[in-house]
């Protein structure tokens, strides 16, 4: 088993989408570094699953790029720079500030106090440094804004651009506990303003935030190097 990444066993997606998410999320969490070879063995195993699914989700990841497929070889992981993880941090911003301004609008007292509540448990759990459970709740605390935003198909399109960034943060990137509770404060103070561009700045500045984390993760690991 890698370490830093735990594959999850309940509530399993189709087995080709598993094994593409934790293939990418051993990458994007600098396990594995451009130009170094990604196993379909070493997948299947660390899955439980056979080759054929693990195979799948190596191909899906050569769909998007992340991956290339070496005659002979097996899937090489493709040249990442410090701009193109700064890119994809800025599309969340803008999707995922676009969602809090909707919230911020829209937010029952209801929803307001349920994401406070999550919010409580986030800070509670980061003096107690317990990375696992912060990351769902971090999930949460993000998920009940964009569901009060009532924007479906918005919702769909962060959830595919979250992708690229690893499920379990909290786990491998240090300085996360911090900004999950600094910028969540900010994004929450807006929040019970209902002021929608207040949101949407503080929505945007906390992805950013979580990029640049990311790549001075990285930089840490040598993963440019690479």
């Amino acid at each position: 088993m890698t370490d830093g990444v735990v594959p999850r066993r309940q509530e399993r997606p189709q087995l080709s989408d598993e094994a593409a998410s934790y293939a990418r999320e051993l990458i994007m969490s600098g396990q594995v570094r451009p130009g170094e070879y990604v196993r379909v063995e070493r997948i299947a195993g660390d899955l439980d699953i056979s080759i054929t699914p693990a195979r799948e989700g190596l191909m899906a990841l050569r769909g998007e790029g992340f991956v290339e497929l070496a005659p002979r070889k097996g899937f090489a992981v493709s040249q990442l720079s410090p701009a193109d993880i700064r890119d994809i941090a800025f599309a969340q911003g803008v999707l995922a500030g676009e969602l809090a301004a909707r919230a911020a609008r829209k937010l029952t007292p209801e929803r307001l106090g349920e994401i406070e509540r999550v919010q409580e448990l986030i800070e509670k759990d980061a003096k107690s440094a317990r990375p696992d459970q912060i990351d769902e709740l971090n999930f949460l605390f993000h998920r009940e804004i964009y569901v009060a935003a009532e924007a479906p198909k918005l919702t769909w399109m962060i959830d595919t651009a979250t992708k690229y960034t690893p499920r379990r943060f909290h786990a491998v990137i240090q300085g996360w506990n911090r900004i999950a509770v600094e910028d969540h404060q900010v994004i929450l103070g807006a929040l019970r303003l209902k002021d929608p561009e207040a949101a949407r700045a503080a929505m945007n500045e906390h992805m950013v935030h979580s990029g640049d984390l990311l790549v001075e993760h990285l930089d840490e690991r040598g993963f440019w190097a690479g």
